[in-house]
């Protein structure tokens, strides 16, 4: 199967991305770049790591009304990201926005809720009942304004594909078994993740902070 392992650089410095992408391009699928990224860059530097020739999954979670979210989705449309995140919460008319202003060859999925989020706080933003449920809910409003997945936790990725067989679904907050959970509230290890339904697995600092980027790159892709 392709290698379902992107990773997350979330770094400001082009140079460290760039060793970054350079040493595990041969044992991950893709890379991620986010908000952290982007706005020291821009697009300038989507295009220099694009050279690298890694798909790029292209983090920027944008949430706006929909006329502007299909205007920023064109104006990034030349990046020819492999895959563009908006968040589900715009609505959509939003979210359909995004998918028809997207290229032909991207996939745009829609944020659920944050891996950074436990049900304490979604209670505190107002959102009642399980995460699984917010993301059922959410998933089924993505499906229905034509995008093409979700971005959910792999604590509900087995319940939104069960929902979603067609969808594409990308799990971030995955961690091999052992690894420091960081700010992640909701994680699970690399397989476990697969096994649940998982299309795209996000792992960052596991492997961006280890003393090997590229070994610990390759033991995941291997624990497969």
């Amino acid at each position: 199967m392709t290698n379902p392992v992107f990773v997350a650089i979330d770094t400001p410095d082009l140079s460290r991305a760039q060793r970054l992408s350079s040493a595990v391009r041969s044992h991950v699928g893709g890379i991620k770049l986010g908000l952290e990224f982007f706005a020291s860059h821009g697009p300038s530097g989507i295009r220099g790591l694009a050279c690298e020739g890694l798909p790029v999954f292209l983090d920027l979670k944008l949430h706006d009304i929909p006329n502007t979210v299909g205007k920023a989705v064109a104006a990034l449309a030349p990046l020819k990201p492999a895959v563009l995140t908006v968040h589900a919460a715009g609505g959509e008319a939003m979210l359909a926005a995004a998918k028809s202003a997207a290229p032909a060859g991207t996939k745009v999925v829609a944020v659920t809720v944050l891996t950074s989020l436990d049900e304490t706080d979604l209670t505190d933003i107002g959102i009642g009942g399980t995460a699984e449920a917010q993301v059922t809910r959410l998933a089924d409003l993505a499906r229905r304004a034509g995008c093409d997945g979700i971005v959910c936790s792999g604590a509900e990725v087995a319940a939104a594909k069960a929902a979603w067989p067609l969808g594409y679904f990308v799990v971030p907050g995955v961690r091999p078994a052992g690894s420091d959970t960081g700010d992640q509230k909701r994680v699970m290890t690399p397989a476990e993740a697969l096994a649940a339904g998982a299309s795209m697995l996000v792992i960052g600092r596991p492997i961006t902070d280890a003393p090997s980027p590229a070994e610990a790159a390759r033991a995941i892709a291997a624990s497969l």
